[in-house]
């Protein structure tokens, strides 16, 4: 399935940032306040950018190197992690353990009847890795992608040339020959345009659901009503485009998927038209639909292709409570589309 080697002789994928333990409670209700909501049932799974594409691309079945990097902490979970990635033949040798601090987790509150998300995240090792101990010249893959900022603690300080070191590291990658992508994490905050927006000049590929894009850009890209607002969703790639992202601006959203590129090229993908019954949990299809397009990009495939493959993975792990046990073959998510057909073009106009 898989080219061997770009012209200056890369090939595969290094991820790196956050490594996390999704702890996933599937509760009846999210309580009020003093009030008591039931567990109905537990799992634990991947959690994080890194973790969540590299699994997803591994299950998927690349025939290309898979990388990881970042920090765990010595103790069981950090195990679990490096233990899974060596199941998933991901190399471990840039995954370092650390006696620093624990390796880190998130409790997901999945509601029963809706899949919506709540996140209890202890920041643990994660908060310590600052990416030195990347020597990019030695590292022979052909894409970096690099997750999340905005909860990646030491990557988010100031830089004094770069204004981030998360910057720095995209910048030293791409100096070495690499493409480079981001994601992003949701929060409410003001600290998008602080630390999201000086990492955008060293990235070539840009993956952010609407929220994310919308914060970083200054766009609000959904109306009062909740419906997303097309016009807006365009200003706001372009707008991430001019504050520097090199080739491509890529927004995922539960009704699919748009991308701009630098070029001016615009392309609009619908999400699959699944079941309620059919979705189990919303965690981890934001990272599945990134994983799809990376291997696209990583293929050179055309965008249309790049972006349906992307919201094939993401159905594929919507049937599952944790972010990657519900992806399964490429061909097996392609299938999907086939058997429960696409939402409308969310780019049209009613």
């Amino acid at each position: 399935m898989t080219r061997t080697k770009n012209g200056n002789g890369r090939c595969g994928l290094l991820a790196g940032g956050n490594w996390i333990i999704d702890q996933v409670k599937i509760i009846d209700v999210y309580p009020q306040p003093e009030q008591l909501g039931n567990i109905r049932s537990q799992s634990q799974g991947t959690g994080g950018a890194p973790y969540n594409v590299l699994i997803d691309l591994a299950r998927t079945g690349v025939s290309f190197p898979l990388l990881g990097a970042g920090l765990v902490g010595k103790d069981a979970l950090g195990d679990t992690i490096l233990d899974d990635c060596r199941q998933h033949k991901i190399d471990v040798r840039h995954l370092t353990a650390t006696r620093k601090a624990p390796t880190s987790y998130t409790d997901v509150m999945t509601e029963q009847g809706n899949g919506r998300r709540t996140f209890f995240h202890a920041r643990g090792a994660n908060a310590l890795w600052d990416g030195s101990d990347l020597d990019f010249s030695r590292i022979k893959t052909r894409l970096f992608h690099l997750g999340y900022l905005l909860l990646l603690d030491a990557l988010d300080l100031p830089d004094p040339k770069f204004g981030t070191r998360a910057a720095r590291l995209l910048a030293a990658a791409q100096a070495a020959g690499m493409k480079t992508s981001v994601d992003v994490v949701s929060e409410e905050s003001d600290r998008f345009a602080r630390i999201v927006n000086p990492s955008l000049k060293h990235v070539d590929y840009c993956i952010l659901n609407e929220i994310e894009a919308g914060k970083t850009a200054g766009f609000k890209v959904r109306n009062p009503e909740g419906r997303l607002d097309p016009t807006a969703l365009r200003h706001a790639a372009g707008a991430l485009l001019q504050q520097g992202v090199r080739e491509l601006v890529v927004i995922h959203f539960p009704e699919g998927a748009f991308a701009r590129t630098r070029t001016g090229e615009d392309f609009w993908q619908s999400s699959l038209k699944l079941p309620p019954k059919y979705i189990a949990g919303t965690a981890g299809a934001g990272d599945a639909f990134c994983a799809g397009v990376l291997l696209g990009l990583h293929e050179e495939w055309d965008l249309p292709r790049c972006l349906f493959t992307g919201v094939c993975l993401a159905a594929a792990s919507l049937s599952d409570a944790t972010c990657t046990a519900g992806v399964k073959s490429l061909s097996a998510s392609l299938a999907l589309a086939k058997k429960f057909g696409l939402n409308k073009a969310p780019g049209k106009s009613d």
